[in-house]
């Protein structure tokens, strides 16, 4: 990680009480958390946000793994795809989707909301808009609550590969990159978890 990992005797009592929150929720602090620590006040309000889109998002949890790893994919963020694939899987995401989404090949979905949301994210971060006809559906499927909770739910994990591939955030301990062919953020710490 580009930054010093701050340890226990480094925390203040504002970045220790963020931490703790944030290990509750999580089981520990690690990754971009990691990072967003040394800012503890935009941490409380990522943390905040993280915690909603990841855990109490009118979207159901299958739909909140796709959107995460179809932003992780986007930004190239090895970390959040190693952390996320196999809960996404869990979830019900089909791995053989997962594999294409991450080789960059189409990736054909099992269920028509899957596929949707896939195409409805896409052109958000692709083209920056989304046609009237994605737009139809994904609104006839999801709702606009949905909607809403789909395109913050994006910009939050957008954020969050932003913050892990700028700081370089090393990966997980014996974990492989998922991308190979992306620029070096290869490095495994045994120290983060």
């Amino acid at each position: 990680m580009r930054l010093p990992k701050l340890t226990e005797d480094d925390l203040t009592s504002r970045q220790r009480e963020l931490s703790d929150r944030i290990a509750g929720r999580r089981g520990q602090t690690r990754g971009p958390f990691l990072v967003w620590l040394h800012s503890p006040e935009l941490c409380d309000r990522v943390e905040a946000l993280g915690a909603f889109v990841r855990f109490e998002s009118s979207l159901e949890l299958r739909l909140r793994e796709l959107i995460l790893l179809i932003a992780a994919r986007h930004w190239d963020a090895q970390y959040a795809w190693n952390a996320h694939v196999e809960k996404a899987v869990e979830a019900g995401i089909s791995r053989d989707a997962l594999d294409a989404l991450a080789e960059h090949r189409r990736p054909v979905f099992a269920q028509r909301d899957e596929q949707v949301l896939h195409a409805f994210c896409s052109e958000v971060l692709e083209g920056h808009f989304v046609s009237d006809s994605t737009f139809a559906d994904a609104l006839e499927l999801f709702g606009s609550t949905g909607l809403v909770d789909a395109i913050g739910t994006l910009g939050n994990f957008s954020m969050l590969a932003m913050c892990l591939n700028t700081f370089e955030v090393d990966l997980q301990p014996g974990r492989e990159p998922p991308f190979p062919d992306v620029r070096g953020f290869a490095k495994v710490d045994a120290a983060v978890s």
